[in-house]
């Protein structure tokens, strides 16, 4: 039988909230796996009313859920924990994103995930990570970023820093998260190895992403000391926002692109100058260069003029885009960078497109968003053995929840 997609006939037990978590398995779903959203009764997922909601319908939640098959218990109970630990016999992957120590204390670590399934890859994600001396503190995006040194990188120099409104931590995390269990599958596989637990935190994940400032402070024997720099690369130029005729373009023309950009401005006068004739002399002459630079900018007709003829020159560059400008860009609709979903109860949105892409496989479109508990009954006959009546009676129990349409 041919594969649906890279992941068809993985099984996954998901018991994450918010987003790092739901980020990994909403690929893995939309990449064929099977995902069991084990959800916490009575309310279930805390972003199914959070934070664009109608009629009781999240579209926050719907992004990072399609596809997902709800079950919905309470765990602290004995037959919940009993109905977790038999599912865990049919899984491939365990996730879950509590704090440290609150899946042990739920009787779920991974000496008794183990135990259970020798061959299952259990993932915990966490804002810290399983030990050191923050493990135990509670954490979100933004929390771990703080840490991180990187929202000390964002904003202008003179001002507090500022917040990013996208979730980079979460979904980065995510990331990292499918792409440990991705290897630890292969390695499975491929070894016959066994399962193992995966640590993955989102302060790992933001350190991770400083590409300069990190080894520069370091290798500078601290002489270099990496700082917020507003509209502006501290470290290398021309790299930054630039004010035009009509709005700011973003522009790339550091190292050998300088050059290229002084013949494009008619000033190849400025690639022999002293005060630009490299990075560095660039950098101790970065307010002059942004001036000069903005100061031609402003004679074209039209920021478009401009960038055509930046990008006739081969300079990278870019309009500054908002949401729907970008939502509504050529490029992004031809690709499906967003794509338009149709939710069975919301209707019609659009939400981002699928970015991992396989030449052997399509995504399927057709998945929905789970109710609460929707799938109770199908994963408890189909995995337990659980009769239609068990079902009802665990329900009536509050044992399992469900909320139907």
């Amino acid at each position: 039988m041919t594969p649906k997609h890279v992941l068809d006939g993985y099984r996954v037990l998901d018991i994450t909230q918010y987003l790092a978590g739901p980020a990994a398995t909403n690929l893995m779903v939309q990449m064929g796996a099977e995902v069991i959203k084990l959800e916490i009764g009575p309310h279930g997922e805390p972003v199914r009313t959070f934070p664009f909601c109608r009629d009781g319908r999240s579209g926050y939640f719907i992004q990072q859920n399609r596809g997902k098959k709800s079950l919905c218990l309470d765990p602290k109970t004995p037959e919940g924990l009993a109905i977790i630990k038999r599912l865990l016999e049919h899984c491939d992957v365990f996730i879950e994103n509590f704090a440290p120590g609150v899946i042990g204390r739920l009787g779920l670590d991974w000496d008794v995930v183990r135990e259970i399934n020798p061959n299952i890859i259990m993932c915990s994600i966490s804002a810290f990570g399983q030990a050191g001396p923050l493990a135990a503190h509670p954490g979100f995006d933004y929390i771990a970023q703080a840490y991180a040194a990187v929202t000390d990188l964002i904003g202008e120099p003179d001002r507090a820093p500022a917040l990013p409104m996208l979730a980079f931590g979460d979904v980065g995390t995510g990331v990292h998260a499918l792409t440990a269990i991705g290897y630890a599958l292969l390695d499975r596989e491929r070894n016959g190895a066994g399962g193992q637990w995966l640590d993955i935190s989102l302060l790992d994940t933001y350190f991770h992403h400083h590409e300069v400032s990190v080894q520069a402070w370091s290798a500078s024997s601290g002489k270099i000391v990496p700082h917020r720099s507003g509209a502006h690369h501290y470290a290398v130029g021309p790299s930054g926002i630039f004010k035009a005729k009509e709005g700011h373009l973003m522009i790339l023309a550091l190292l050998h692109q300088w050059p290229i950009l002084c013949r494009a401005m008619g000033r190849e006068d400025l690639i022999a100058d002293a005060k630009f004739v490299d990075n560095d002399a660039r950098m101790v002459n970065r307010t002059e260069m942004i001036a000069l630079i903005e100061a031609w900018l402003q004679t074209l007709p039209s920021d478009a003029a401009a960038l055509a003829l930046l990008e006739k020159a081969r300079i990278p560059c870019a309009p500054i885009l908002s949401v729907p400008q970008a939502m509504a860009h050529p490029h992004m609709i031809e690709r499906r960078t967003v794509r338009e979903i149709e939710d069975r109860l919301l209707g019609k949105f659009q939400i981002p497109g699928m970015p991992l892409r396989f030449s052997k496989y399509e995504v399927d479109e057709n998945i929905q968003a789970p109710l609460l508990g929707e799938h109770n009954g199908e994963i408890l006959q189909r995995f337990l053995g659980y009769a239609p009546d068990r079902v009802r009676e665990l329900e009536q129990r509050k044992i399992l929840f469900s909320k139907p349409v």
